[in-house]
């Protein structure tokens, strides 16, 4: 692995690691600017960027002839922004079945390439990888003092603390966690990248995608709603009405920018979890609205920390974002995936971890107070109660994940307490 200073270590480098000996080519997707570039320049021998016209523009040619030397070079050879040659993924997947390579090739790309339904699947050959942006354990804005890991192994006499108070959580949600931001020295500076981010979304990635031209105007209009519906299970509907203006006359232009959104990994829905239960309770299958970053959200709704502040439903809102960005980081690391509970009496759970083996805890996310970690423990004690444990396995733990507060506990019922700056996967 290359080394390189300034650069703060992903936890997906060990996932990679480990697909690399089992695969001929791994492919890292993920929203623009979250780092996946300088990540796979760690593990590559060869590195070929294609967003470079000149370069593209050689490569091109060989793909179209059929050249070998399409494929040339010292491996493991790193392709950035590989969807601009889509072709790519063909000629990779028979090489590697030709000289049944391991590790051979890395893949990059900010954007899912266009369909083509004669394209092969790659499986066996080439495994996907999603990368998100830093965790606070990632930029170092953690202790790390509480593992997922431990937690789903029954070791829950947590302890720990952060020194985080709400203004500075404001502040990390509006900044995010894209890489360059978080080295970022000066905190004013750190800011603009979200936004540089949504300008270039808006203006040019969203057409190049898929080569769909698309209104800047109309782009930011659909943002600013899913920001306002976000951390909310808000039906498409619900957005199309609360975007201003009646700028998007029609539901299909408004289905053909969220899934150009989806395809550039800036939405990142979190889906429902369906349990077996003890009684015969109906549960909602909706999806919760989310970014992949919360500082999306912020920037489009040009909501500074101050904002936030003077805003406290909405920076819990973008908190639960920014919590669930976290976990959905932690909870890939340890084979698992991350889903929310809601039903029609009610009740609800922000977070289920639920791991590959069976193992689930239920996380309940709020800024912090007594009152409202009262209320989030009332919940997740309800719903371990509905479980059917005969038919699942119990939960192996309840959290209530907060924003401020400095210490980790556990409170006499069970439930953990634990602030966001305290955890790590």
């Amino acid at each position: 692995m290359n080394n390189q200073n300034n650069y703060l270590r992903r936890l997906i480098e060990h996932t990679i690691e480990e697909s690399m000996k089992t695969n001929g080519c791994v492919v890292l997707e993920g929203a623009k600017w979250c780092g996946k570039s300088t990540t796979a320049e760690q593990f590559a021998k060869t590195i070929v960027k294609l967003q470079k016209p000149a370069t593209f523009r050689q490569y091109k040619l060989l793909s179209d002839l059929g050249d070998p030397e399409l494929l040339k070079g010292e491996k493991p050879i790193l392709f950035d922004e590989w969807q601009k040659l889509p072709d790519l993924w063909d000629y990779i997947r028979a090489d590697i079945d030709e000289m049944r390579y391991k590790g051979a090739f890395i893949l990059t790309g900010s954007a899912k390439p266009i369909e083509d339904k004669n394209r092969h699947s790659g499986i066996g050959r080439i495994k996907k990888i999603t990368m998100r942006t830093m965790s606070l354990w990632e930029s170092g804005e953690s202790s790390g003092s509480v593992s997922l890991q431990e937690l789903f192994k029954g070791n829950h006499q947590i302890s720990g603390r952060q020194n985080y108070n709400l203004r500075d959580i404001a502040y990390l949600i509006c900044r995010g966690g894209w890489p360059e931001a978080a080295v970022q020295k000066d905190k004013e500076l750190a800011l603009k990248f979200a936004k540089d981010y949504v300008d270039g979304l808006v203006t040019s990635d969203l057409t190049s995608v898929d080569d769909i031209k698309r209104n800047p105007i109309k782009a930011r209009a659909i943002l600013k709603s899913y920001a306002r519906n976000i951390s909310t299970s808000a039906p498409i509907t619900t957005i199309h009405k609360d975007i201003e203006n009646k700028i998007v006359a029609d539901s299909r232009t408004l289905d053909s920018y969220l899934n150009a959104f989806a395809k550039l990994f800036v939405i990142e829905d979190t889906e429902a979890w369906a349990p077996i239960l003890r009684s015969k309770t109906s549960i909602r299958v909706s999806s919760t609205r989310h970014f992949s970053d919360p500082s999306i959200a912020a920037a489009v709704l040009d909501a500074t920390a101050d904002d936030l502040m003077n805003d406290l439903n909405s920076l819990g809102l973008l908190f639960e974002n920014f919590a669930i960005r976290d976990l959905k980081i932690y909870t890939q690391m340890l084979g698992g995936h991350v889903a929310n509970y809601r039903d029609k009496s009610g009740l609800e759970a922000d977070v289920i971890v639920h791991l590959n083996n069976g193992k689930w805890g239920a996380i309940e996310i709020k800024l912090g107070g007594e009152k409202l970690i009262n209320e989030g423990a009332k919940n997740l004690l309800a719903l371990a109660k509905k479980i059917d444990d005969e038919k699942m396995q119990s939960p192996t733990f309840l959290m209530i994940l907060t924003a401020v507060g400095e210490f980790t506990y556990r409170r006499a019922d069970g439930v953990l307490v634990v602030p966001i700056g305290c955890l790590k996967n």
